[in-house]
């Protein structure tokens, strides 16, 4: 132990992080993965166990994506009708 630092604190955090790919997303690439890991970031500093609820985390989500945009960019592969 460091301080606050456990090593099971580190074991927790991958635990749910690859419970979370292998059982929501089944796969991740490799060019997305910072994505993966914000929102995994986002559900551990956010969980219940730290007294946060259901309410407040979808509060502090909302806040977070205010002012932000989601856009579809084509990859070149053709559309389908």
């Amino acid at each position: 132990m460091r301080g606050d630092a456990y090593s099971n604190t580190a074991e927790g955090y991958f635990a749910i992080l690859k419970r979370g790919a292998y059982g929501t997303f089944h796969h991740v690439s490799e060019a997305h993965l910072k994505r993966y890991l914000a929102e995994f970031d986002f559900r551990y500093s956010h969980r219940s166990a730290l007294g946060i609820t259901d309410t407040m985390r979808t509060d502090e989500l909302l806040r977070e994506i205010g002012g932000k945009r989601l856009t579809y960019r084509r990859t070149g592969q053709a559309a389908h009708a």
